[in-house]
């Protein structure tokens, strides 16, 4: 108990002065089939003026019996709140349900600054929002634009492509809401509020949603011991740059000449070895070729690659919907991970027979589907006496 005690509040001062943390006689335990509650956080006193920064708001649930020995922590991506988990658009329950009804003890977050965690400009900076032509042409309505090879299939939205007038659409537009604007800010928030909720409720499954992948893999590399396995439902990438989507032939582009995640998979520092005392120490190669057909040409780390220990401790899985656009793109994170040591699996659905899915398969008309194949590998990778190969 002091050895987390004294872990959380180490946490907290890396924050600055912390709200003051209640005695703990061991993990957090849900007491009712839902709740909720905050973890994190600081306050900061201007102007005569004292507020609360920082802090992440936790909704939980949970079966009747929970039967699974591990809980599952659930991350939304950009432009959402967990509401993404807790139902779909067209009211069907979503995937927090699902997992509590496994048997899983369940708890769904709002990023810092996000949401329900409260959060304004004056705290945190500037803030940004989604157009939803960005949603339509990308997200639930790309196979009336075609911007990138895969974009034909889809097929899951509720009623049809998901664009404006679309029912199940406007309802998900409805729900996008501003989030900070600074990608690096989000995470250097949001990954010890994640760090401080692992603390309070014990070991667990980390899964996280598109942007929010950074997040799980900088909380995995920090504290292993925490992160019983990350699931990783088409992670923010590619790897290092940032593209764009055009269409036609020549299809995508790199945005720039920045590099988007300066470690690769992230914009805060891993813990490579040999260590690196910043990006520069990362020397970043274009492959010659791509991965397999209707994928870009990855960027990886030249030879001789720098390791991942501390992820290469954690199971992984990469989920990869067969109409999303990550399916261009998720084998270059799965290469750069599998080049530094940690081997990920992969759960690319089509490959498991669920078609037609997009990057929002959550909410989709299969999503119940898609939930227990993640559910089966959990259970599969997770067990207890089950081996990391």
């Amino acid at each position: 108990m002091l050895k987390n005690a004294a872990a959380g509040a180490l946490t907290l001062l890396c924050l600055g002065a912390g709200f003051a943390r209640a005695e703990e006689t061991g993990p957090f335990k849900p007491t009712s089939p839902s709740g909720y509650f905050f973890v994190g956080g600081r306050y900061e006193t201007a102007n005569n003026r004292t507020t609360a920064l920082g802090q992440m708001f936790v909704e939980n649930r949970a079966p009747e019996r929970v039967t699974q020995p591990y809980p599952v922590v659930m991350v939304h991506g950009t432009a959402q709140t967990g509401t993404n988990f807790l139902g779909t658009p067209d009211g069907r329950s979503g995937w927090a349900d699902r997992f509590a009804a496994k048997g899983f003890a369940v708890y769904v977050v709002d990023q810092v600054g996000r949401g329900r965690s409260g959060g304004d400009a004056e705290t945190y900076g500037p803030y940004a929002r989604l157009p939803m032509e960005d949603l339509e042409t990308v997200f639930t309505g790309q196979e009336r634009s075609a911007l990138y090879p895969q974009a034909k299939l889809h097929t899951q939205w509720p009623g049809g492509p998901g664009l404006r007038g679309n029912a199940a659409f406007d309802q998900f537009y409805r729900s996008q809401v501003p989030y900070i604007a600074s990608a690096l800010k989000s995470e250097e928030l949001v990954d010890p509020a994640l760090i401080s909720l692992l603390e309070k409720i014990g070991p667990a499954i980390v899964l996280t949603h598109s942007q929010a992948g950074v997040f799980g893999w900088a909380v995995s590399d920090q504290r292993p011991d925490l992160v019983k396995a990350h699931v990783a439902v088409e992670p923010n990438g590619p790897t290092f740059f940032d593209i764009r989507f055009k269409g036609g032939a020549d299809w995508y582009e790199r945005v720039g000449d920045a590099r988007a995640r300066p470690y690769g998979i992230t914009r805060v520092p891993l813990h490579f070895d040999p260590p690196v005392s910043g990006p520069t120490g990362l020397t970043v190669v274009q492959a010659e070729r791509a991965e397999g057909p209707d994928q870009i040409r990855c960027w990886l780390q030249a030879e001789p690659a720098r390791t991942l220990p501390n992820l290469a401790k954690v199971p992984a899985v990469i989920v990869t919907a067969e109409a999303s656009f990550r399916a261009t793109m998720d084998d270059c994170t799965a290469a750069f991970l599998t080049q530094a040591g940690a081997k990920p699996d992969r759960l690319a659905l089509a490959e498991h027979g669920i078609h037609g899915n997009s990057h929002m398969m959550m909410l989709e008309s299969n999503s119940d589907q898609v939930a227990d194949a993640i559910v089966g590998w959990i259970e599969a990778r997770t067990s207890p006496g089950k081996p990391r190969p």
